[in-house]
């Protein structure tokens, strides 16, 4: 070969291999932070007149995106986790109203596609590190599990910590599980890292305090209440740190116990705000989320690293509203309600994402999503397609990425569920309820004098009335019977998304939705009479 033929098989080499690299392009990395009873007012970014400073979030939504009309599945815990992992409504669940306790068996069969699951299959490391807040099977001292929500003192004493939990996140697609059974506030309070506690259980604690009370129950020695949120920050941090140099994606969910009670912010934290400790809390969070940031600029993995900040439904009246009103502050912003409630407050939560190489720094996004919708999301960024059995309420959040793409969203409504197991449904500016109350907490309450003489459904449009304070419910009954003739559909097809399930004779199980006078019957095509029998699931509320 001549000498001058050199530098052109070299460069010719060069490009053929900057074009291999190009066309597989390394799949991004997900950091999925999950807030616990943040309310959408909290944060900076989502009301202009709060008082609660959160400059890293602040920061986190000018470089990436903030979605105005983002909303959970639920309004508390439990139910807005399933909706997370499964790309399901938690109400196609066994579990129809409440949350889960720290004792309650696993809500996530075993053979339900997960993110985490889905993710792992398509080359991810994957990890969680948190609060887990949807059951997990205890051992028993007499060799067997619980297999059903036993809520009650006695079981602390049947349960045997030095043998591994079954049926938790190891189970359902985590390569890498560390976290706590529930909310800070229920017992038993250990860390369990990969189905094995971190270290004995030698004492009993219970606290009280208009702030940061919690439960009584057994306690292990390296549980301390104070320390857990910003503990499992430091696990987060390390974890992304060991990521550095692997050859994989990762995958991390981290979902926080805090602003969740006890509400505990650190010695540094405390009295920062100059509102309250549930404020100080926040900034506490801000911050720390700042610090996983930073971390990701420092070892060059900002740029194809997407970071997901949300929260799992509205604030709760724990935060002591009359205190932050005072000093000008509500968690709710514009909108009705807190946690637990069907009205907006309740599930209409702060949304931001950052992917700083596919989406635009400062971009916003009015459409309407919900968080049901990561697992298809992350389909269409592989660009893998769900089977008809995966995700059945899930729609892909890729579009809005861009203003070039986001009118190719095909989320046309979404179905909220309260905490007692109300019902309402959303498409575009109208929003139908399907009871007279909240739904929740907040007045009206169910089963109270004050919803009596109320009408016994409510239609709001939101674009006018944001506030949902003017009820028009018969006055548009086109709109009425459109939004419950989708609503009936996603119930019976087994799905909100696109395609049908192959298989309808499977088992169904069966909800309650006030104001009817019939049952709805879901059905779950993904399980068989065999499953049932060899995995001896058990149906909380009936199938």
């Amino acid at each position: 070969m001549k000498k001058g033929l050199y530098p052109i098989v070299i460069l010719s080499i060069i490009l053929i291999f900057s074009y291999c690299e190009n066309a597989t392009e390394r799949p991004p990395n997900i950091i999925y932070i999950l807030a616990d009873d943040l309310g959408y007012g909290d944060i900076g970014a989502f009301n202009s007149e709060g008082k609660i400073k959160t400059p890293q979030l602040d920061l986190m939504a000018q470089q990436g995106m903030v979605f105005t009309d983002a909303h959970t599945t639920s309004s508390v815990c439990t139910p807005t986790r399933y909706g997370i992992l499964t790309g399901r409504y938690n109400w196609r669940s066994p579990l129809k109203k409440g949350v889960l306790s720290g004792t309650s068996s696993g809500l996530i069969p075993k053979y339900r596609t997960t993110v985490a699951s889905f993710l792992k299959s398509q080359g991810y490391q994957t990890a969680f590190i948190g609060k887990w807040h949807l059951g997990w099977n205890w051992a028993l001292k007499d060799s067997s599990f619980i297999n059903s929500n036993i809520k009650n003192d006695e079981i602390f004493e049947k349960i045997d910590f030095t043998k591994n939990i079954s049926h938790g996140p190891n189970d359902l697609g985590f390569d890498y599980a560390y976290g706590h059974c529930g909310s800070l506030d229920m017992p038993p309070y250990v860390y369990v890292e990969n189905g094995k506690i971190t270290a004995p259980v030698e004492k009993v604690t219970v606290r009280e305090g208009d702030y940061h009370w919690w439960r009584s129950g057994p306690t292990a020695a390296d549980f301390d209440h104070e320390r857990v949120s910003p503990h499992f920050f430091d696990k987060a941090e390390a974890f992304i740190s060991r990521m550095y140099k692997q050859e994989k994606p990762f995958f991390l969910y981290l979902p926080l116990p805090s602003p969740h009670t006890p509400i505990l912010p650190t010695a540094e934290w405390k009295g920062k705000s100059g509102l309250n400790p549930y404020a100080d809390f926040v900034m506490q969070i801000d911050h720390r989320v700042g610090r996983i940031n930073a971390l990701l600029n420092k070892l060059n993995l900002a740029e194809n690293t997407i970071v997901i900040f949300t929260s799992d439904n509205g604030c709760s009246p724990q935060a002591k509203f009359d205190v932050l009103a005072e000093k000008g502050h509500d968690p709710s912003g514009v909108f009705r309600g807190h946690k637990a409630d069907i009205f907006e407050g309740g599930h209409r939560v702060p949304f931001i994402i950052k992917w700083p190489k596919k989406i635009t720094a400062g971009s916003i996004s009015h459409k309407t999503i919900c968080t049901v919708d990561l697992l298809a999301t992350c389909a269409d960024i592989l660009e893998v397609k769900l089977t008809h059995q995966e995700g059945e309420d899930s729609f892909s959040m890729l579009p809005t990425f861009s203003k070039k793409t986001e009118n190719n969203y095909q989320r046309t409504f979404t179905i909220h569920h309260s905490f007692y197991g109300s019902f309402a449904i959303r498409k575009g500016d109208y929003k139908f309820i399907f009871c007279a109350d909240s739904g929740g907490w907040s007045y009206p309450r169910p089963n109270k004098k004050e919803a009596n003489n109320l009408p016994k459904f409510q239609l709001y449009n939101l674009k006018d009335d944001p506030g949902e304070l003017m009820n028009l419910y018969g006055q548009q009954p086109e709109i009425e019977n459109e939004l419950i003739s989708l609503f009936k559909n996603a119930i019976q097809n087994g799905r909100g998304s696109m395609g049908i399930h192959k298989n309808h004779t499977l088992i169904c199980h069966l909800i309650q939705v006030r104001g009817f006078n019939f049952p709805f019957f879901i059905i779950d095509s993904q399980i068989s009479i065999t499953q049932i029998v060899s995995q001896n699931i058990n149906y909380i509320g009936g199938w």
